[in-house]
């Protein structure tokens, strides 16, 4: 079954927030933090403000994964923040991941970003292990600094 990355479409921002809400309850047990908040209007304003990119990743006409992100902004013009990345959680383990981070990483290095951060949910070990399987390393924080792991990338310049 091959995968295919693309740029979400308005039309995809309801099975964008399902996936995203399926694959958050994995790591939030007692339910999700923003319950009562429509995913589905807020996919839709990343998809059509064109602020950042959003792309998803389709099997056999299913949407099964995502990545939004967009530039850092300030001094750091060559720098990205990847702001939501998930797989459904049907779907772990099958290479969707791999996949769409290759699609991610691609992007960044035709834009000649050359850093990208994220943060992970501490508690999201099984996310943080694919991030360092894919060259992430822990970044600098401050202290305390809550519920997040701040993780970078350094993107291999393009060829």
């Amino acid at each position: 079954m091959p995968t295919v990355i693309r740029t979400a479409l308005p039309d995809d921002a309801p099975a964008l927030a399902a996936l995203h809400a399926r694959a958050r309850a994995t790591y939030y047990p007692e339910g999700l933090p923003e319950e009562g908040v429509d995913g589905t209007a807020l996919w839709r304003g990343a998809i059509e403000r064109r602020v950042g990119h959003v792309l998803c990743a389709v099997r056999e006409g299913r949407i099964v994964g995502v990545a939004s992100f967009r530039t850092s902004g300030g001094e750091e013009a060559d720098a990205m923040t990847l702001f939501q990345f998930h797989v459904d959680p049907e779907h772990w383990r099958a290479g969707i991941g791999t996949d769409l981070h290759a699609a991610c990483v691609e992007e960044w290095r035709a834009d000649g970003v050359r850093t990208a951060t994220l943060e992970v949910h501490r508690e999201n070990r099984r996310a943080q292990a694919f991030y360092v399987r894919h060259g992430w390393q822990p970044a600098e924080q401050d202290e305390g600094a809550g519920t997040h792991l701040r993780m970078r990338l350094s993107v291999p310049p393009g060829e």
